[in-house]
Parts: C-alpha cells; sequence; structure tokens
C-alpha cells in the first residue's frame, strides 16, 4: 500500500482560469439572449452573415449546375436532331406533294383550254389520252387511248387548244394512231388568214417547224401571217389553225419562196387531244378507204391545192384523174410543187 501523500490541493491556477472563462462565456450567452430577445439583434447578424457567404454557395454548386446543364444540353440535342430529321421528312414529302398538286394544276388547265376550243367552235368533239408519241425525224406519230371501239374512225381529225394536230390513220378496238402534220410524209392544203392566198404545208420531220414551199414570189405573204386549214380535199375540216409564219427566203432556183411554219399545236406537250366527230365539210368528197395514210402525193392529187398560184380552183374530181403538166419551176432540184387536176 502505497504512503499517503496527503491532501491534495485544490484549486490550481490553470483550473481556476478555465472556470472563470467558463462563466464568461455563459454571461455572455445570456446577455446575447437577453438583447436577441428584446432588439432581434442576433437574427439581423444571422441574414449579413448569409449574405456574406452566399458567393461561397453558389461556387460550391457550380460543379453540380455544369453537370445538370451537360445532362440537359445533350437531351436537347438529340431531340432536335430527332425534329430537324422529321421536319426533313415532311418537307420532302411536301415537296412531292406540291409538286404532283401542280402538275395536276397545269394538266387541268390544258382541260381547260381543250374543252373551251370545243366549246368556242361549237364542235362536237371526244376527248382522248395520249398513250405514247414518236417524234423521230422520221416518224412523226402518237397512240391515243381510244379506238374503234370507242367511235373512233380513220380520217377523224385531231386538234388541240392551240390547232390542228394532225389525222388519224389507224384504228384498232382499244387504240387509234395519229399521224402528225409535221411527219415528213404529210402535207396538208392551207389558206393564209389574212388574204386567203392558198398553199401546201409540208411536214419537215421536226415537231416545231412545217415548210411552205413554190410560194410565188408576187404572193402577198408575210412573216407573223396565221395560216389556217383550207378544206380542199376533204380530208381536213376548213378553218382550223394550222401555224404562224415564222420565215421566207428564196429557194434554190430563186423564181419561188419557201416558207417556215410554227405549228400552232402544241404537239410535244399535253396528255390529252381532242377528236373531230364531224371532220368532213358540207360538199366535201369522203375520206380515203381505211388504212390509207394521208401523204404528200393525197395533197398533190388534191383539187385547189397547188401552191404556184392563189387564184381560186376547179371542182373537186377524183384522185384517179391523169396529172396534168407541171408548172415552171418544178423539175428544178428541191421544188415540190402539188399537180393540178384539168
Amino acid at each position: 500500500m502505497p504512503p499517503y501523500a496527503g491532501p491534495t490541493t485544490p484549486n490550481r491556477p490553470g483550473e481556476v482560469a478555465g472556470t472563470l472563462w467558463l462563466l464568461a462565456y455563459l454571461a455572455l450567452a445570456m446577455v446575447l439572449i437577453v438583447l436577441d430577445h428584446r432588439g432581434g439583434w442576433l437574427d439581423r447578424a444571422r441574414e449579413r452573415a448569409t449574405v456574406l457567404v452566399q458567393p461561397l454557395w453558389m461556387v460550391a454548386g457550380w460543379p453540380g449546375q455544369i453537370v445538370d446543364r451537360v445532362q440537359a444540353d445533350a437531351g436537347t440535342l438529340s431531340q432536335l436532331t430527332a425534329e430537324n430529321a422529321r421536319l426533313r421528312n415532311e418537307a420532302l414529302v411536301n415537296s412531292a406533294r406540291l409538286a404532283r398538286l401542280q402538275a395536276v394544276s397545269a394538266e387541268n388547265a390544258r382541260l381547260r383550254e381543250l374543252m373551251g376550243a370545243a366549246e368556242q367552235g361549237s364542235l362536237d368533239v371526244q376527248l382522248a389520252a395520249i398513250l405514247d408519241i414518236d417524234l423521230d425525224p422520221s416518224r412523226q406519230r402518237l397512240v391515243i387511248d381510244a379506238g374503234s371501239g370507242d367511235g373512233v374512225t380513220v380520217g377523224q381529225s385531231v386538234i388541240d387548244a392551240g390547232g390542228l394536230m394532225g389525222q388519224v390513220t389507224e384504228t384498232t378496238p382499244m387504240h387509234a394512231t395519229v399521224l402528225l402534220l409535221t411527219d415528213a410524209s404529210h402535207a396538208i392544203p392551207v389558206t393564209v388568214a389574212r388574204n386567203g392566198i392558198r398553199l401546201v404545208a409540208y411536214g419537215t420531220g421536226q415537231r416545231d417547224r412545217l415548210e411552205l414551199p413554190n410560194i410565188p414570189m408576187s404572193s402577198d405573204i408575210k412573216v407573223g401571217d396565221t395560216v389556217v386549214s383550207s378544206g380542199l380535199g376533204g380530208r381536213f375540216p376548213a378553218g382550223f389553225l394550222v401555224g404562224t409564219v415564222t420565215a421566207l427566203q428564196p429557194d434554190d432556183s430563186r423564181a419561188f419562196l419557201l416558207g417556215e411554219l410554227r405549228p400552232a399545236a402544241r404537239l410535244d406537250r399535253g396528255r390529252n387531244v381532242l377528236l373531230l366527230r364531224e371532220s368532213r365539210s358540207p360538199g366535201t368528197r369522203d375520206p380515203e378507204p381505211e388504212g390509207e395514210a394521208v401523204g404528200r402525193d393525197d395533197v398533190d392529187r388534191a383539187p385547189g391545192s397547188s401552191a404556184a398560184t392563189g387564184s381560186a380552183q376547179a371542182p373537186a374530181a377524183s384522185s384517179e384523174a391523169p396529172r396534168a403538166t407541171q408548172p415552171p419551176g418544178a423539175d428544178r432540184p428541191g421544188s415540190r410543187v402539188p399537180e393540178r387536176v384539168p
């Protein structure tokens, strides 16, 4: 057993100082409590302290805000990309629909022109759609969606809103073939609308040009004159617009003029044509037998179709009548003058 050390020394200096500081803190706390209770000073101090430390809170919150912003931007970008792709597809579809509507509108306008031309002329016509068109220089024809089963016959004239297009040369129960005015083997008697001079227009194999050969130098024909069908020969009805004179120049013989004609019909466009049911004028002869095409020789044999004179011709005669002597200049190279019927 350890020896007795005697009683401990109480109230050492360090312990006394600690006790004094504790009493001081308690007194200060009591004073602050009383002051805060009476004047609310502690709340105001707390508010000022909050204002001072608020920037620190903002800085501390930046990393989280940056992460949230990146996630939101990534989601927005993907959403905008998908929306952009959808809108682009819709724009393409709408453009296709608009193009189709424009095409339908243009086709309706052409149909209105066709029907308007028929109504203005009080014509008995039949509307037919174009199935195929051949504008090769050696073959200017088109096939229409109407045949003998629909009442189409060989010899019927075909027109559009612009003017005369050609004539039916072949028929099947469902389809028909139309020989265009511009076919190289085609010819049609015409008349200058301004003064009544009779000529013959020949096809050239070009869709935008007809030819008026052997025009007398003294003929009163000018560039810009309108040319219509004369009705001579009974193959085409009279008065239908054929084209407009675009050029006049001397031929190789320097004895006649060679004219160029721009067709009035739109031979290279459109999807529909009109078939004239009443294609013959009163007093004209019957059309040729079925299967016989309208060509240059037919116009040459037609009465009153001479291009070398603008005077009146003899009455219609049979196509088998003997041919008369050709007019001067017919034997020259490049000269094609229709022969007269005595």
